[in-house]
């Protein structure tokens, strides 16, 4: 064994305060980067905004570091003319870890929102073979983890494999987020006829989000929690984990996976 010395390169993770008129409403520990989508994104999962429209502008703070140069790490939310403010009732607001995004709900029974959209209706199909090849299509649009290896990412995909935005992020909620307020933005939600593809475990929270922006396909390169599952099964939402080239498991609302040469395994 020897002892080399060399230069790393290592993920960015630093606070994101986001307010909105002027109220605080969570502090999360996220990459840099895409930071008003990140916002739009949990705004809208959480339930606290209706949709992109209620956002008139969202712009950086100038706040200061403690060398005396702007952090970016302040975004304030302004709100159209006659959009109520987001009610923070029942919700803790002081922060959100990297790991862990429920932590800014004061109760289990808050996290439990039934989102506008009905999974149900959506009749969209992914062929097997196409779904088992996502977490490689995910990993090859990873530019940072392949310099780094200390990112979580999500993208968004429509059902023929296609890549519509993804992100990477040192929280997999953020990341989730990223591409959420993106869509939301640029698409429109329900986002119908789409697979949201995650690198990790699909978690309570990330199969509530996908619930939120009307995702009928939520894909894990890991496993789901039992929370998850649950939520999935009653969503309507397909839930897919251990995406690995060739197989997988099912674990609700198989129906909408068209099985064909490859072998997929059905659990649950």
């Amino acid at each position: 064994m020897r002892t080399v010395t060399r230069p790393d390169t290592l993920a960015a993770e630093e606070p994101l305060e986001v307010r909105v008129g002027g109220t605080a409403v969570v502090v999360t520990m996220r990459t840099p980067g895409h930071d008003l989508d990140l916002a739009l994104g949990f705004l809208l999962t959480e339930g606290l905004l209706s949709g992109p429209a209620d956002v008139h502008t969202a712009l950086h703070c100038s706040d200061l570091g403690d060398d005396g140069r702007p952090t970016f790490n302040v975004l304030e939310v302004h709100l159209r003319a006659g959009v109520p403010q987001p009610d923070l009732q029942g919700r803790r607001t002081f922060g959100m870890t990297s790991a862990c995004g429920v932590c800014g709900s004061a109760s289990i029974e808050a996290l439990r929102r039934r989102s506008r959209f009905e999974l149900r209706d959506d009749t969209s199909t992914v062929d097997a073979d196409v779904l088992v090849d996502l977490p490689d299509r995910l990993r090859a649009e990873q530019q940072v983890f392949s310099r780094t290896g200390g990112l979580h990412a999500a993208g968004l995909f429509s059902t023929d494999g296609e890549p519509i935005v993804v992100r990477e992020d040192v929280g997999r909620h953020n990341a989730v987020d990223k591409v959420l307020g993106w869509a939301a933005r640029e698409r429109g939600w329900p986002l119908t006829g789409c697979v949201l593809v995650v690198s990790g475990r699909a978690s309570f929270e990330l199969a509530q989000k996908a619930w939120m922006a009307g995702v009928p396909v939520l894909a894990a390169v890991s496993a789901p929690s039992t929370l998850a599952v649950e939520l999935a099964n009653e969503a309507g939402m397909t839930l897919v984990g251990f995406v690995r080239a060739p197989t997988m498991n099912g674990y609700t609302h198989p129906d909408r996976v068209v099985l064909r040469s490859r072998a997929t395994s059905a659990s649950g």
